[in-house]
């Protein structure tokens, strides 16, 4: 009980400091001053800062509708706010939209990390058992959240204010700080929680001594930022660049410290079992936020699967969107595919990443832990992870940069090395095409429904620099999100993104 209050005074205290910026109004529950004197304050705290980033992933389903939808590569049936969205119509007037065009969850994030960095050293100077070791890996985790925080505001609305301090409860106006100012400081901030992050908590590691917080290694696995996590959203900060040779090494780093990170790539089972990879936390996810079903995390909102799933999954009997079937064809264009794959009349052979192909919805289904990872599709209560990254990701993200970088032998090294997982040949130029091309294809098919496909497609298309649609409306700087008109009256030193005047 003590620590949910604990919880609680955090969050008043992060809702206040940002009630000038976020418009969110609150009470304090109890007087500062009981607050930052324990060990017990410090993790409440920091898991806090955990907490409020999992609900701007989560909220309205932001991290799939800004990384799956808006790829346009799922059919939207019904839902108009979806269509205005896979359509570029980002002014379009639905609620939901007005929701995701601000960043007021975000900021809640920051700002509760400022006060963290702020206010942890009154717990080293209050509680003897709070040790210092403990304080540099929390403060570690904080720095990183914050970071990853600004890299994920960048993606979405390119230039934003930068707040470094939590301003003893208020901001005053700030205008937009140019995208390469703010990614400068991310990379900044990444780099020295790096420094201080363990491979693993709990597990005997030189950084990070003893239990932490006297929790075993079971309690943490998957559920902390570590090194390689650190390392892995570096290696995405400088993709999202263009800067290729930090990129590759970058990644370098996370695939050749797996072991020390007890990281190993999926078998396609694993990836697809309703109590597979996706369900509860576990230490192949490199950067994610567990919803725990035996700890009463599970919901029916803030799932892939709520937008994805229908009949004969769940009791539903059209979905928020699907993939259709020449979509799903030219994806996954290999016989021999585990994820899917179908003969020569294009009957499903392997279909574990769809059901009901041959329907009139083809139901995306590669992500499906529904309660406690049943199979039961009564009742759609969902309890999957929201997964930032995997060692997946950084073999074709280390791939891709080696490619674009001329390093063409290291690339397709490392793209046939998941290609083999999947049961696909090797890549052979004659059959699957331009290397970079083929590289962001199995990306594609590999990490889909997992938030990356947009963020893909833009840097796939700054490489290519064609006359497409797509380059057109990056070079336009469309792929930026406006602005809630709300944010805007709240600041008057912002502005609107120049695509959205």
């Amino acid at each position: 009980m003590k620590r949910i209050l604990i919880i609680l005074i955090v969050l008043s205290q992060v809702f206040v400091s940002c009630k000038k910026m976020l418009d969110i109004n609150s009470t304090r529950l109890v007087s500062e001053e009981n607050m930052w004197l324990s060990m017990e304050d410090s993790r409440a705290a920091l898991m806090g800062v955990y907490g409020l980033t999992k609900s701007a992933l989560n909220d309205n389903n932001a991290h799939w509708i800004y990384g799956d939808v808006r790829s346009g590569e799922f059919s939207v049936p019904i839902r108009q706010d979806l269509k205005a969205i896979a359509k570029h119509d980002l002014n379009a007037s639905f609620g939901v939209m007005n929701d995701l065009k601000s960043w007021r969850r975000w900021y809640a994030v920051v700002n509760a990390a400022n006060i963290f960095l702020e206010r942890i050293q009154e717990v080293k100077d209050n509680d003897q058992r709070y040790t210092n070791n403990n304080m540099v890996v929390d403060i570690a985790q904080a720095r990183f959240l914050r970071a990853f925080a600004y890299f994920y505001m960048v993606r979405i609305w390119g230039d934003v204010p930068l707040i470094v301090s939590s301003k003893e409860g208020t901001f005053d106006d700030q205008p937009r700080e140019d995208q390469s100012k703010i990614l400068a400081f991310v990379e900044q901030e990444l780099q020295k929680a790096a420094d201080d992050l363990p491979f693993l908590f709990s597990s005997n590691d030189p950084q990070q001594q003893g239990n932490y917080y006297n929790e075993s290694n079971s309690r943490w696995d998957g559920a902390l930022a570590r090194k390689t996590t650190a390392y892995a959203i570096l290696a995405h900060v400088a993709a999202w660049q263009s800067n290729y040779p930090d990129a590759a090494a970058y990644a370098k780093f996370v695939i050749d410290n797996q072991q020390k990170g007890s990281l190993t790539l999926l078998p396609t089972n694993n990836l697809t079992d309703p109590n597979g990879f996706f369900y509860d936390k576990n230490r192949n996810q490199l950067l994610g936020f567990g919803h725990i079903y035996n700890h009463v995390e599970g919901s029916f909102t803030g799932h892939i699967e709520e937008l994805t799933l229908a009949s004969p999954v769940v009791n539903k009997s059209i979905p928020d969107m699907y993939m259709s079937k020449d979509k799903i064809l030219s994806i996954f264009n290999e016989s021999t595919d585990e994820r899917f794959s179908a003969d020569t009349l294009g009957n499903p052979v392997t279909e574990v990443y769809f059901k009901n192909f041959n329907g009139q919805y083809p139901i995306f289904s590669k992500v499906k832990c529904i309660m406690g990872g049943v199979s039961d599709p009564t009742f759609r209560f969902y309890s999957s992870a929201t997964i930032i990254t995997r060692l997946e990701d950084m073999y074709l993200l280390r791939a891709e940069s080696l490619a674009v970088i001329g390093e063409q032998a290291g690339a397709i090294d490392l793209l046939n090395t998941i290609r083999e997982r999947r049961g696909l040949t090797n890549y052979s130029a004659a059959k699957n095409g331009d290397l970079i091309d083929a590289i962001f294809q199995e990306r594609n098919r590999e990490l889909m429904g997992e938030g990356h496909r947009w963020y893909d497609m833009v840097r796939q298309y700054k490489i290519k620099n064609d006359n497409s649609d797509l380059s057109n409306l990056i070079r336009s700087k469309g792929q930026y999100w406006p602005i809630s008109a709300q944010v805007l009256t709240q600041n008057k030193l912002l502005t609107q993104n120049e695509y959205w005047k």
